[in-house]
């Protein structure tokens, strides 16, 4: 008990005491205590010996209404008053007092009784309570706006009825939490709140909740994306779609402004979450009539149910408390693409138990197996070779499903779609939706299948190849397809033939087909030869002009020199294009130019022809041989020009070395002569002149 509360009860006792001299010389009391305890009308209420100077006590309503007062005015009646009133036996709730019960019935006054041990019930008669703190408190009347709760205190608190909105039960008498926030106000007014007794213990309560497993009401405050907020002890719980009910719910709004029973089922302490479900409460119960129900089905049982959900694989029925699933392709004997065109929501329809699982609770149901197969109303006199019409339903890469009937289905392979050997996709030939006419190929009425062609309703295009496309006949054909080693051409439907890549050009060096032509684009052939029996045709295209390597011939003889353009460049050489549109090679030796570089791509050279085949199709160039031809040519005429001049010069050489010779084999002379000078000059001279 803290120092103002203990100081405030202190001075409560010395009014007391200051106020009884005051009270016996004033009129007489005619109020009496009320202990907030009823007392019962049929009660009968003992006489009072009255003192001369004490009048009568009245009735018992008349004390409440005193009390009542009193309390209003923060008013506190003497002890000797009080101990005159009639006594009323205390509350269970209330502490026990220690009242003086043998000097009442012996007639004493208050003045015989001991002031302090009055005083001192008094004081027990009141709860002693704190601020800021959560007590239990008993509703006492309530109306649509406000609730009134006893504590035990001096004064009942006033709590609004929008913090019991979760709980639209609540009547008088009822026991809740409350939180203390101030005991008296301006006014005197005991202030409390339920909403903060709730938020200071609501924690541990959910907490509790979900380790218990226990139930617990909670307030639907609004709708959100995917669920809805749940006031949970004053914390707002999240409670997914899923969760509201088993059945799945389409409108939410319908649930706000209710209170509902909830399970806490998860919480995150770290970011204080709490998710509740309301559907957990009653899936247990739904466990045992699923229990019940899937004991009693039999495969073949037809049973009346609800369409539950709608997906895009199957529909769910609701049995009455169990769900089976009827599959997309148990709807209807016929192509469905969507459930949505058999069925809809909340529609009772009548299924058949087509397989259950006790362990796993699933059970599979049908709707087409109540009516009859189609194939058992087929057409009995229908046979191979008959033609019939029907609707393009599913498309593959491999063919096409035709319907001819509801529920009677073909197969029309792509190969059995056009004549063609060269196969595509069935999307050339036609799409979903499209009527088709078609003859049947096989049939099977026990197996339920049936196989169709479109191609058959055409003549085949191969029975008269030889006449229609004659060996040496010239066509247009549509580029189909490319492959590295020719094109594939169509030159009608059904007739295909191949274009080699050395048939393409006579001139060009082609690498691959798309360098010539494109996929799509029509080109003329010539039909070079025919295999009926394989269906294949063997195509050219350069077969149409003349070949051009006889005039080339004629042309780029060996050694002849023509001006070219390097038009390409590779690790082996390059590729010159010359006139005429004929191209030729040069290897990198042959593409040094005089001054020692390389020739680079689109430079023109001129170039000499140091080969050239015919049947190979083959010219090869040399640009470097032209100065090197000039250089030889150039260097032989030097040495021959050489020699001429040299040999004069050689035949005086040998004279003189002869003389040489000579001149040694002489004697040696002791001194030399002048005449031996000139001699010397004179041989001199003559060198001179024979070396100019």
């Amino acid at each position: 008990m803290s120092e103002e509360l203990k100081k405030e009860e202190i001075v409560s006792t010395e009014e007391v005491q200051a106020v009884i001299p005051a009270v016996e010389e004033t009129a007489p009391v005619e109020e009496t205590v009320a202990d907030a305890v009823e007392i019962p009308e049929t009660a009968e209420i003992p006489e009072i010996p009255v003192a001369p100077e004490i009048p009568v006590i009245p009735e018992a309503k008349e004390e409440e209404e005193a009390v009542v007062e009193a309390v209003e005015e923060e008013v506190v009646e003497p002890a000797e008053i009080v101990a005159e009133k009639t006594p009323v036996k205390p509350a269970k709730t209330a502490p026990k007092q220690d009242f003086d019960w043998d000097a009442y019935e012996k007639g004493e006054t208050y003045g015989d009784v001991s002031k302090d041990k009055l005083i001192e019930t008094y004081d027990q008669s009141l709860s002693k309570i704190n601020d800021r703190e959560v007590v239990i408190g008993t509703v006492t009347s309530l109306n649509k706006r406000e609730v009134v709760i006893n504590i035990g205190y001096k004064s009942d608190g006033v709590v609004s009825m929008t913090e019991f909105r979760y709980n639209p039960d609540l009547k008088v008498g009822d026991e809740v939490e409350v939180y203390i926030e101030s005991q008296e106000d301006k006014k005197g007014q005991l202030i409390l709140s339920h909403k903060k007794a709730r938020a200071t213990r609501s924690w541990d309560r959910v907490n509790t909740a979900l380790e218990n497993d226990e139930i617990v009401k909670g307030y639907v405050k609004c709708r959100t994306k995917g669920g809805m907020i749940v006031d949970i002890f004053g914390i707002e719980a999240f409670l997914p779609g899923s969760q509201i009910d088993v059945k799945p719910i389409r409108d939410y709004d319908i649930f706000v402004d209710k209170t509902m029973e909830f399970k806490v089922v998860k919480i995150n302490q770290e970011f204080k979450n709490v998710v509740v479900s309301h559907k957990a409460l009653i899936e247990a119960e739904l466990e045992q009539q699923k229990k019940d129900i899937i004991a009693k089905l039999e495969k073949g049982q037809v049973l009346e149910g609800v369409v539950k959900n709608i997906t895009t694989y199957g529909v769910f029925i609701d049995l009455g408390g169990v769900d089976g699933l009827i599959h997309i392709t148990d709807l209807s004997w016929g192509r469905v693409s969507h459930p949505e065109e058999v069925v809809k929501l909340d529609e009772k329809i009548n299924v058949v138990i087509l397989d259950f699982d006790d362990e796993k609770k699933r059970i599979a149901l049908g709707l087409k197996q109540l009516t009859p197969h189609p194939w058992d109303a087929l057409d009995e006199n229908l046979k191979v070779g008959d033609i019939v019409k029907g609707k393009v339903v599913v498309m593959a890469d491999y063919g096409a499903f035709i319907e001819i009937a509801p529920g009677v289905e073909g197969l029309i392979h792509v190969s059995e779609m056009s004549w063609t050997q060269h196969l595509r996709s069935a999307q050339d030939f036609m799409k979903v939706g499209d009527d088709v006419e078609a003859i049947i190929l096989t049939l099977d009425r026990d197996e339920r299948k049936m196989s169709l062609g479109i191609k058959q309703l055409k003549s085949d295009p191969w029975e008269d190849i030889e006449a229609k496309f004659a060996l040496g006949s010239k066509h247009i054909a549509k580029v189909r397809n490319f492959t590295n080693f020719g094109v594939f051409v169509e030159i009608e439907e059904g007739v295909e033939g191949l274009i080699h890549i050395s048939d393409l050009s006579w001139t060009k060096k082609i690498k691959h087909p798309s360098e010539f032509t494109s996929i799509g684009a029509e080109i003329e052939v010539q039909v070079l030869e025919i295999d009926k029996e394989n269906r294949r045709l063997s195509l050219g295209h350069k077969q149409l002009e003349e070949n051009p390597w006889d005039v080339f011939e004629t042309l780029f003889t060996v050694g002849s020199v023509h001006e070219g353009t390097i038009i390409d460049l590779l690790d082996k050489g390059a590729v010159i294009s010359l006139p005429y549109g004929v191209e030729g090679f040069a290897t990198p030796k042959h593409l040094v130019k005089e001054d020692g570089s390389q020739a680079q791509l689109d430079e023109k050279l001129d170039f000499k022809v140091i080969e050239f085949n015919k049947d190979s199709k083959r010219i090869i160039l040399s640009h470097s041989r032209i100065f090197e031809d000039e250089q030889r040519a150039e260097a032989k005429k030097d040495k021959e020009a050489n020699a001429d001049i040299a040999a004069p010069e050689k035949k005086a050489s040998r004279k003189v070395k002869k003389d040489k010779e000579e001149i040694q084999q002489q004697p040696v002379m002791e001194k030399t002569t002048l005449g031996d000078i000139s001699e010397l000059a004179e041989l001199k001279e003559k060198m001179e002149g024979n070396k100019e």
